[in-house]
């Protein structure tokens, strides 16, 4: 299918584009009143997440308001692990839990390594979507990495410590190794399921990637991100472009760029032109403003951006994002004002 608009592919080649693409994360979500209404007809956040038509739905709500230049499949990370035999549901107030949690070694060892039609209803949200947008823009797919679902696996949620998780580490590093192994594998045929369903790129979310050690991140994150390129390449896959995103992992960005990446998310905690000399030019960047600033006025919204966009410069390969996701309590029309800054502000 011939994209009308490729912008954000391009930069992710590092090709020269006539302005900055912008996309966000979590631009489906609860900060849109229709986002609401659909997610309150679904009933409950998996029903809506697992019904093709309603994920594809709140998918392309966002770029019916604002001029974005890709879509993201609307989705949840833990998709994997729930398809592992771990039950996933969503406490209203608290968050993602599971049924069946790991506790010990010989769940561990009989954990499946699902197919991507185990999560079939992924890959037809994504068939649906693309389907839908008919070329308007690409559509990006995804997954959490290795390392960040282990730790929703282990602490049954979110963390504050990761203090289960990381014992698991250093008391019985086999086990966890064993674990991040099962989660690389399936995260490979999963992306490469999303690929064939219509995916025109795929987005790695290490979201507490930066709650370990340099040398942790190297040896139980960075090692299985490795595992999941170097896996798709192995399958015929490598021109799709992959995009890494480790929060709080600054430290790492120079071997996340040589890792064969096209792109690394950057958060808002490092300014994006040293980001560009950490990583030599090897990959795109996409960031990386504070999300936070989405509270402010406008005109300090606008020279928020055009910061971000200055600091980057001239070089090719920006794809302007937030630093992270936006929060529900987030102003539809301050998204505007901050799409409108970039689009308006970069154009060359």
């Amino acid at each position: 299918m011939e994209l009308q608009n490729d912008l954000y592919l391009r930069a992710l080649r590092r090709e020269k584009t006539e302005r900055t693409p912008v996309w966000l994360m979590r631009q489906a979500g609860r900060y849109l009143p229709e986002y609401r209404a659909v997610r309150a007809k679904a009933g409950d956040f998996m029903t809506l997440a697992s019904t093709p038509e309603l994920a594809c739905e709140v998918t392309i709500q966002p770029l019916e308001r604002f001029p974005l230049d890709a879509a993201i499949i609307f989705s949840d990370i833990l998709t994997i692990p729930d398809a592992m035999g771990l039950e996933l549901y969503f406490v209203q107030g608290e968050g993602p839990r599971f049924k069946n949690p790991i506790t010990d070694a010989k769940q561990i060892a009989a954990l499946p390594i699902p197919d991507a039609e185990d999560l079939q209803y992924v890959m037809d949200a994504i068939s649906l979507t693309a389907k839908t947008l008919n070329g308007r823009v690409p559509l990006i797919g995804f997954s959490g990495s290795p390392w960040t679902l282990l730790t929703y696996m282990i602490e049954n949620g979110g963390s504050k410590t990761y203090a289960k998780s990381k014992a698991l580490l250093y008391k019985t590093p086999e086990m966890a190794h064993q674990l991040l192994d099962k989660l690389a594998q399936s995260i490979v045929k999963y992306l490469i399921g999303q690929i064939q369903s219509g995916a025109a790129a795929v987005q790695i979310f290490d979201s507490w990637g930066g709650v370990l050690s340099p040398a942790d991140f190297k040896t139980f994150s960075l090692k299985y991100m490795q595992q999941i390129i170097d896996g798709l390449k192995a399958a015929g896959y490598g021109e799709t472009p992959v995009v890494l995103f480790s929060k709080g992992a600054n430290q790492s960005l120079s071997a996340l760029s040589k890792t064969g990446c096209h792109g690394l998310g950057v958060d808002w905690t490092i300014n994006i032109n040293d980001a560009q000399q950490l990583t030599g030019g090897r990959v795109a960047l996409q960031g990386n403003l504070d999300p936070a600033t989405l509270y402010a006025p406008d005109a300090y919204i606008e020279q928020a951006a055009k910061q971000v966009i200055d600091a980057y410069g001239d070089q090719p390969g920006h794809v302007f994002n937030l630093g992270h996701g936006m929060q529900p309590d987030m102003s539809p029309e301050k998204v505007a004002v901050l799409v409108d800054a970039v689009r308006k502000y970069s154009t060359r």
